[in-house]
């Protein structure tokens, strides 16, 4: 589990589900964070260690937090694990999708 959590954008997926009022988000609630396809991977490794549970509805994924279930595991590991995230975990991968955007639009003209 711990390796999973160890990758900004990881991160910043759990930190944005723990602030989430719904406890649950679609798959595009996240493109702030990173790219469909990199959502893709970073949520499948999340769910793999058990950290996020992915509940299909539909044609929609929706993803939550474990947080109950990590709480009786490891009673305060989570919230220990939130308050270490430093703010402004997961621009780095906007600011990369936005330089990567903007070399696309340039190359096209």
């Amino acid at each position: 589990m711990l390796s999973a959590l160890a990758d900004d954008t990881r991160l910043a997926i759990i930190r944005f589900l723990a602030d989430c009022e719904d406890r649950q988000a679609m798959c595009g609630s996240f493109l702030h964070i990173t790219t469909k396809s990199n959502l893709t991977y970073h949520v499948g490794k999340l769910r793999e260690a058990g950290v996020v549970r992915v509940t299909p509805e539909g044609t929609r994924r929706l993803i939550s937090l474990r947080r109950g279930e990590l709480d009786a595991l490891f009673p305060g590991l989570l919230d220990s694990i939130l308050a270490g995230i430093p703010k402004g975990t997961g621009e780095t991968a906007l600011r990369e999708l936005a330089a990567e955007h903007r070399e696309v639009a340039a190359a096209s003209n």
